[in-house]
């Protein structure tokens, strides 16, 4: 007679969270994952459910039919109706309400009106069979609220079912209220409320909750599909972000590798060059300089191949540190070899310098205190490559004067030269990497840079570095220099 008359419904919840109102020996289905689709755009969609839901929803729909049919048998056996339609036409219908579901998910809206048209004949017709139909008819309703990709047909198809289950209720209350034996049946009572009334009222209470909790719970499995959709966007940002990073690091690595080899060929290369030229002038005047100058290049060379081999070293896949097999390394390991570059070798690099010609002095002020690795070994690389650029851009008989200074809170080193008063000597041409990589070393280290020319010739480095939290306390005023004219 009305659309939840002698319905009891089973409730449990479907994938994601959203609840449904299903037999209770339906097992759960199984959705499938959402497409890594921004969900807050014009036009989502729910992703297309998995072959498992579509096994479990034809399990589902044969269940109802045949709990359906053992249903109106029951109903039969008990006499609760009278004048019941032919068993053959009772099966159909009840086929017809419960079967579709079997693929609500894949057209759900057509499923909705099928079932319920089929109910509301079945009722008509009095179909001995209440308690199922009305379930698949609230699953059906609740499909089209949860899996309907078109949402304004979701909402016209169940305003239209909606409208035409009230609108049969109310035919059916109009016949009963018209049938004269049905009326003498109905007691008579004195109060607000007569049995009809009230009965009336029931129905339309019963209803109303019905199709609004369909409606309810529909809506909300959508936006629980939507809900873990913007997760898995936003997971699928996060992995695009971090594979971006992982990228940009790569990038970084490779950079700082790169400016380590300019660092390390420049210099020893420059120190090569010159040598090898002043070899060259020497050869036939003074061949004892000229040997000199080429065990200078020679030893620049053993340098050079060991601090690339500690630099590749790094891109190995292996961690453990291979020797120097090139017959004049001096079996220093990769990682040993990249290690000892730190500021305490600045006056061994000072002195290389001088062996080949390069009138160079050191000074040191304050107590030495302890960096850190790389901020050390950035020190070690930026008072070398200022050496190689006054030998490589500096006129002859230059004089260069290196500063290394230990302030309260920072270091400062200073390189500076006169600039020379003879021709100029480019043994390597200038690539303009040199000040863009220590400008680069400095500001990693959160330092100051400044490269400047003097009014009175010649160029200045200066570099300063904060300390940060060391142990010990800087002494500026105390110092401590090592100081020798070339």
């Amino acid at each position: 007679m009305s659309g939840t008359l002698g319905a009891d419904p089973v409730v449990t919840r479907e994938p994601g969270g959203a609840l449904a109102v299903v037999p209770a020996s339906r097992p759960p289905a199984v959705l499938a994952s959402a497409p890594p689709t921004d969900p807050d755009v014009p036009g989502w969609v729910r992703g297309a459910p998995d072959a498992d839901a579509a096994r479990w929803d034809l399990v589902m729909a044969v269940v109802l039919f045949l709990g359906s049919l053992l249903s109106m048998v029951l109903f039969r056996v008990a006499g609760a109706y009278e004048d019941v339609a032919e068993g053959w036409v009772a099966a159909l219908l009840l086929a017809t309400t419960t079967l579709p579901l079997a693929v609500r998910r894949r057209w759900p809206s057509a499923v909705l009106l099928a079932v319920a048209t089929s109910f509301i004949v079945g009722q008509a017709l009095t179909v001995p069979e209440t308690l199922l139909s009305n379930i698949a008819l609230f699953c059906a309703m609740y499909t089209v609220g949860a899996w309907e990709t078109h949402r304004r047909r979701a909402v016209l198809v169940r305003a239209v079912v909606v409208v035409a289950m009230f609108t049969w209720l109310m035919v059916a209350l109009f016949i009963a209220a018209t049938d004269p034996e049905l009326s003498e049946q109905m007691p008579d009572q004195v109060g607000v409320f007569s049995p009809f009334v009230s009965f009336t009222l029931l129905q339309l209470l019963t209803n109303a909750l019905y199709f609004a909790g369909a409606w309810w719970f529909g809506e909300h499995s959508w936006r629980s599909a939507r809900d873990r959709a913007r997760t898995q966007w936003r997971t699928h940002l996060l992995v695009l972000e971090r594979r971006r990073g992982e990228e940009q690091a790569v990038a970084l690595e490779r950079l700082r590798l790169a400016r380590e080899l300019h660092d390390a060929v420049a210099h020893h290369v420059s120190l090569m060059g010159v040598q090898a030229a002043a070899a060259r002038t020497v050869l036939t005047s003074d061949p004892e300089r000229a040997t000199a100058a080429l065990g200078h290049v020679e030893d620049a060379a053993r340098d050079a191949v060991r601090e690339l081999h500690g630099i590749l070293g790094m891109l190995r896949d292996s961690g453990a540190p291979e020797p120097v097999t090139d017959g004049v390394g001096d079996g220093l390991g990769s990682g040993e070899a990249l290690a000892s570059l730190d500021v305490a070798r600045v006056p061994e690099l000072v002195g290389r310098a001088r062996e080949a010609g390069l009138a160079v002095t050191f000074q040191e002020i304050g107590e030495r205190r302890r960096l850190r690795p790389i901020a050390s070994l950035n020190l070690y690389r930026i008072a070398q490559e200022a050496l190689t650029n006054t030998r490589k851009h500096a006129g002859e008989g230059v004089r260069a004067d290196v500063r290394l200074r230990w302030l309260a809170d920072e270091v400062e080193l200073e390189v500076s030269d006169d600039g020379g008063t003879g021709r100029r000597l480019r043994a390597v041409p200038s690539t303009g990497m040199g000040l863009v990589g220590m400008r680069e070393r400095v500001a990693a280290d959160g330092g100051t840079f400044e490269a400047v020319r003097r009014r009175s010739g010649g160029f200045v480095v200066r570099v300063r570095l904060p300390l940060g939290t060391q142990d010990g306390v800087a002494v500026a005023a105390t110092p401590t220099t090592t100081e020798d004219d070339a």
